[in-house]
């Protein structure tokens, strides 16, 4: 076995005595370098990451099988992996698509700065009216990875996103109100969707089936959820699988904007404006305990 590594070492450093350029070498790993974040950067938040990763332990079998001279999983390997770019380019083509359409947009690429802004002014002033009149909603902004696979039922809509036209969406006696509303591309394209819901059981207490659903669509892509619970009134907001639970209007749009302009990728617990809004709430709870006790 070391026999066999010191020849392969041998072979590799003799390889690049013979064959490597300081300078043009040098680029094409730069190049490569860029197109490799690139593609990262491309797929965060996706589920191309875990077939990406799953890749990547192939790689690394096929490569120990040569290594430890396993013929029979060699052989496997290797055929496997000759046609995996074929298969992610059509298991994946439309999340592909999507992403190369939408590299350095925002929320809503087909629309500019100034109307993505409104449109989150909308969602805002929404939010805000619904929570002060403890009407529940669950708001489903698709981002880079297609929503498509997650979502079931819904009834198409595709209309303009409007502040009026969600308020009728989840008004208690609509018969779409009980769903989410899927916002694509700055437009509501369909609403009382159903989402799957998270298998978590660290969540905190109190979250209802909105708040799992949430946190459920948020696991499987890179979506941002906003949701307003009918019980408590508050709004939250959920991506990458973490919650921010006990916004206003004030904080919910800062969180909004913030992701938008890129300042934030994911939404930690520990985060800044976490603890704010944990500090808030735990204000708040003390001075009901201190009215109630008085």
């Amino acid at each position: 076995m070391i026999a066999v590594i010191l020849n392969f070492v041998r072979e590799l450093a003799d390889f690049f005595a013979a064959n490597f350029d300081p300078w043009r070498d040098s680029v094409d790993i730069l190049l490569v370098t860029a197109g490799i974040y690139w593609l990262l950067l491309l797929i965060r938040g996706t589920r191309a990451v875990q077939i990406l990763v799953g890749l990547v332990v192939l790689i690394a079998l096929s490569l120990a099988s040569e290594l430890f001279q396993f013929v029979t999983t060699k052989l496997i390997l290797e055929n496997f992996l000759g046609s995996a770019v074929l298969i992610i380019i059509v298991l994946f083509q439309h999340d592909i698509r999507r992403a190369l359409a939408r590299v350095g947009r925002g929320f809503f690429p087909s629309v500019s700065a100034q109307q993505e802004s409104q449109l989150l002014e909308e969602v805002v002033r929404t939010a805000q009216t619904l929570a002060d009149a403890r009407v529940g909603a669950l708001m489903v902004l698709e981002r880079e990875s297609s929503l498509a696979d997650q979502i079931d039922a819904g009834t198409a809509v595709n209309a303009e996103l409007s502040k009026e036209l969600l308020e009728s969406i989840f008004n208690p006696t609509s018969p779409l109100h009980d769903g989410a509303v899927v916002i694509q591309d700055g437009r509501i394209a369909s609403a009382g969707c159903i989402l799957p819901l998270t298998l978590r059981t660290d969540l905190p207490e109190g979250v209802g089936t909105r708040h799992r659903a949430a946190v459920g669509i948020t696991e499987e892509t890179d979506a941002l959820v906003i949701v307003v619970s009918e019980e408590t009134g508050k709004i939250a907001v959920v991506m990458g699988g973490e919650m921010i639970r006990g916004l206003d209007a004030p904080s919910l749009r800062r969180v909004l904007y913030d992701i938008m302009a890129g300042e934030r990728r994911d939404l930690p617990e520990a985060s800044e404006l976490g603890r704010a809004v944990a500090l808030s709430d735990l204000e708040n709870s003390d001075a009901h305990a201190e009215r109630s006790a008085g």
